[in-house]
């Protein structure tokens, strides 16, 4: 399967990053330097964490003219100074793209240094426990923003609503649950989630042909009686149970222990804290004057 970093789409995010940076009118490297010169730089990461957004910089770097050569790859582990990517060319063109390459790599990689750090401490207190992303994204990044997920080790779960059927509070203010199950499987393979609020609720939707459960905001506690309900059912275990609403890296192990398959976290995209990086330019020969 192709990257969902490498379509088309991307290329025209790249664009417009660099658009709205006016990369191509930058005002002061144009006084400075009025005329072309070759520099080389070189991209390194400031902090420990796990890389992503690198063909996103390699993308920016082409873009603008340049030629761009990945030291690393998205998915690999850094520690202050690790070097990910080299760019050569005109010294202009450098100046200009260096905060949106920048961008792009502090950004994502520190939802996948977010989505890592979970990871790890939700399979430390369950193993096999899967961390999803959710679609609180910033808006026009999402591909990017899944693609980091994964590149720490997550699961994107929904790229889009037309990636899978869940049903959640919303259609049930407009429609009783046990017709809104009925409608969403009618003519689909799909499996289909619901989104629950109770124990009670969580009976309704399994027996009603729900394939997957969606806990939203229920503490431990309440998550563990529905997972005792499954069992009285004879679902334990054949109905998917992912947990959402209010978890976060610091609570997550309490969530893993509790016996569900998954659960989704916000944070990791709307809330993940930037990775630093750091672009060192060095001429190739001196500038013109």
């Amino acid at each position: 399967m192709r990257h969902p970093q490498l379509t088309s789409g991307t290329r025209e995010l790249v664009r417009r990053a660099l658009a709205e940076d006016r990369a191509r009118a930058d005002l002061t490297t144009k006084r400075l330097f009025p005329r072309p010169f070759r520099a080389s730089a070189v991209v390194t990461a400031q902090a420990r964490g796990v890389l992503a957004g690198l063909p996103a910089a390699v993308e920016t770097a082409r873009q603008l003219g340049l030629r761009a050569r990945a030291l690393s790859r998205d998915g690999a582990r850094l520690h202050s100074g690790t070097r990910v990517l080299r760019v050569d060319g005109d010294a202009r063109a450098i100046l200009a793209g260096e905060r949106t390459i920048l961008n792009f790599l502090m950004h994502l990689s520190g939802v996948a240094s977010a989505t890592d750090r979970a990871v790890h401490r939700a399979r430390a207190a369950q193993p096999g426990f899967r961390v999803r992303g959710t679609r609180k994204t910033t808006p026009g990044l999402r591909l990017l923003e899944k693609a980091a997920i994964e590149a720490g080790g997550g699961e994107p779960h929904r790229r889009d609503l037309a990636s899978g059927l869940l049903v959640k509070n919303n259609h049930l203010a407009l429609l009783p649950l046990e017709e809104a199950v009925r409608r969403g499987k009618k003519g689909s393979r799909q499996p289909l989630q619901v989104e629950v609020h109770s124990a009670s609720q969580a009976v309704r939707a399994v027996r009603a042909g729900a394939d997957a459960l969606l806990l939203d905001n229920l503490r431990p506690p309440e998550i563990r009686r529905v997972l005792q309900q499954l069992t009285r059912l004879g679902r334990a275990g054949r109905v998917p149970v992912e947990l959402s609403g209010g978890i976060e890296e610091s609570s997550l192990a309490r969530y893993a222990r509790t016996g569900a398959s998954s659960a989704s976290l916000g944070s990791l995209t709307h809330s993940a804290p930037a990775l630093p990086f750091h672009l060192t330019v060095v001429p190739v020969r001196p500038p013109p004057t």
